[in-house]
């Protein structure tokens, strides 16, 4: 299999500059889906120049903003155009189905629609009220400058245009490293920048791995924002890199989210099936890789027995398969590296006590297709406690585990005892006790009655160690800007202050 060049550098596809290659697996069966070129310290330190000399001596920054909101108008329509193409990469790449691919596709041209709005509708600067009519003052945005974009392996696509579209949207070039396992769809979207009409050297991408290519985006001196998402440790790490040299740093860095369901949502047949439904949604889309994913039942002891049998047996008929086949609900894991800490992670909750309902293994080869992928069954662990591993770490899988409450004093206490903060969501048929326990948690996002969907033009992130920052919404064009104070004296005359 010949490799592409997914090194893109001031306007040109290269080869790494070691010449080295990578291989990106297809989950499904442990294929090789395609060699992709293998960047390294050299490739990052050549886009980060490509970057800083578009910012410095080029046009876009400078660029009126009614022409920036335009092309990332016709990136929108070109991800609309390409929907089918980039769905089926992102389903092949990721393992998720192709149903999940083209969900993405939608999601992304919002992203991009939602900031070209954001862009336009702004107004010249915040007027500031000096206290004297010989005096005009405003506060005015900027561009940050070069940005390094970290992006994670579960929503390739979706993280990037998180991330891109706002940073395009204030003004600012970028280098990009997608997940070196799942680079496919994300060198697809440079593509259709490029195509779009964006100046050479704006953006910039280099495939390779966290070490040496992450790390050096994260450290180096001309880069002067620096956005992550993906894992905590990694995340720390490259933060306190990019800190050093003193970087405006934004991070994502996962969650471990409760799914608070009180009683009084299943007292009728249809409440009880929504919040069963919730229940799977919230911990199986994707297969459990989503930083988001409901991880944590958290149900009222009252009701469950009845709910957590209903649970796993409807877990038990998920279907399992190749994304991109008809009918299959749920694909592989991304690797074999994560196939391993699933499994790891399951093993430690069994011999900490917990109680399997379901899943709990790899599926048996005829139950199955391919057989040689990277699939685990949705798994639902019972008896789960506080001081267990599974509980208390990201296992980012198809593991569903369950604590119990009988107050909703107790419910809060459960729901918020985490290093993270990322999402939660509390299920109610009582709208005062909803609210009321959503105000209490201490989350980035809170859903009643509902999981997983998102709004653009609302705030993405979380508290504790979920990360710093947030994506999407006002505050996510704030990000990647910087305010300047504008003091005009309308008037000058002398101060006076000195006798001289």
């Amino acid at each position: 299999m010949s490799s592409i060049e997914t090194i893109h550098v001031d306007g040109v596809w290269l080869a790494a500059a070691s010449g080295e290659t990578r291989e990106v697996l297809d989950p499904a069966d442990a294929t090789t889906l395609q060699l992709v070129s293998e960047g390294g310290a050299e490739d990052a330190d050549a886009a980060v120049a490509a970057a800083r000399r578009a910012f410095d001596e080029g046009d876009w920054p400078r660029t009126a903003v009614a022409e920036r909101s335009a092309l990332l108008r016709r990136v929108a329509d070109l991800l609309q155009r390409d929907r089918e193409e980039i769905a089926l990469i992102e389903s092949r790449d990721t393992g998720k189905t192709l149903e999940e691919g083209r969900v993405d596709v939608d999601d992304v041209t919002n992203a991009f629609r939602y900031f070209a709005d954001v862009v336009m509708n702004e107004s010249g600067g915040r007027v500031v009220d000096a206290g004297s009519p010989d005096v005009h003052s405003v506060v005015v945005h900027e561009p940050v400058g070069v940005c390094s974009l970290i992006t994670p392996w579960n929503y390739p696509l979706l993280q990037a245009s998180w991330k891109i579209a706002p940073a395009l949207a204030a003004g600012n070039t970028f280098v990009i490293k997608p997940s070196e396992v799942t680079p496919l769809s994300t060198v697809h979207l440079v593509k259709l920048l490029v195509e779009a009409g964006l100046p050479a050297g704006v953006a910039n991408i280099v495939t390779g791995a966290g070490f040496p290519v992450g790390q050096r985006l994260a450290e180096h001196p001309d880069v002067d924002l620096f956005s992550f998402t993906g894992g905590l440790v990694s995340g720390t790490k490259a933060g306190a890199a990019a800190v050093s040299g003193a970087k405006k740093i934004a991070l994502e860095l996962g969650g471990k989210n409760p799914n608070v369901v009180f009683a009084d949502a299943c007292a009728t047949e249809e409440g009880f099936d929504t919040a069963v439904d919730q229940a799977l949604n919230a911990a199986f889309i994707h297969s459990g890789q989503v930083c988001s994913a409901g991880a944590r039942l958290i149900i009222e002891e009252s009701v469950r027995d009845r709910f957590v049998s209903e649970l796993a047996r409807r877990a038990e008929k998920i279907k399992l398969g190749r994304g991109t086949e008809d009918g299959v609900e749920c694909g592989p894991l991304v690797s074999q590296q994560q196939l391993d800490k699933v499994e790891a992670y399951v093993a430690s909750a069994l011999a900490e006590g917990a109680q399997l309902r379901c899943g709990g293994a790899r599926p048996k080869p005829s139950d199955v297709r391919p057989a040689t992928g990277y699939f685990y069954a949705p798994t639902v662990l019972d008896g789960c406690h506080r001081e267990m591993k599974v509980i208390r770490e990201e296992t980012f899988g198809p593991i569903l585990t369950v604590e119990t409450f009988t107050t909703e004093d107790e419910a809060v206490a459960l729901a918020n005892d985490t290093e993270y903060g990322l999402a939660g969501a509390v299920f109610s048929a009582d709208t005062a006790r909803a609210r009321r326990v959503a105000a209490r948690l201490r989350h980035g996002t809170v859903w009643i009655n509902d999981y997983h969907p998102y709004l653009p033009q609302a705030e993405w992130g979380g508290f504790g160690k979920s990360g710093i920052g947030r994506e999407l919404g006002p505050t996510g064009l704030d990000e990647y800007r910087e305010s300047k104070h504008i003091y005009e004296n309308l008037r000058p005359e002398p101060v006076r202050w000195f006798a001289g």
